[in-house]
C-alpha cells in the first residue's frame, strides 16, 4: 500500500504556511525532501507534515534562527526525544491556559 501524499497547496493549507516558505525550507532543511513526481511537482508524506510542524514549532513557537532549528532536528538520542515530548506538552498546556 502507497503512503498517502499531498502537494504543495494541500500542505501549504494544512499547515498554514505559504508555499514559497515550505520551498525555501526544502532548500534550509535537507529532511525535507518531498518525493518529485517526473513532472517534477512536489508530493509530501505524513512524515513530511510532521517534520513540517516540527519546524514550524520550532522557528515561531521557540523562536528559534534556521541554523537552530537545524541543530535541534539534528539531536538525537532517547533522552533528547524525551525531553522534547515533555516540552511540547508543557508548550500545549501553556497555550490551554493562555486561552
Amino acid at each position: 500500500m502507497l503512503p498517502k501524499t499531498y502537494k504543495i497547496g494541500e500542505v501549504a493549507g494544512l499547515t498554514e504556511l505559504k508555499p514559497f516558505v515550505l520551498r525555501f525550507w526544502e532548500t534550509e532543511f535537507p529532511q525535507l525532501a518531498p518525493v518529485r513526481t517526473p513532472k517534477g511537482q512536489r508530493l509530501y508524506t505524513e512524515a513530511h507534515l510532521a517534520l513540517i510542524e516540527r519546524i514550524k514549532t520550532l522557528l515561531y513557537e521557540e523562536k528559534l534562527t534556521i541554523d537552530g532549528a537545524r541543530r535541534r532536528l539534528a539531536e538525537t538520542g532517547r533522552d533528547a526525544a524525551v525531553l522534547r515530548r515533555v516540552y511540547d506538552e508543557l508548550a500545549s498546556i501553556r497555550r490551554l491556559l493562555d486561552s
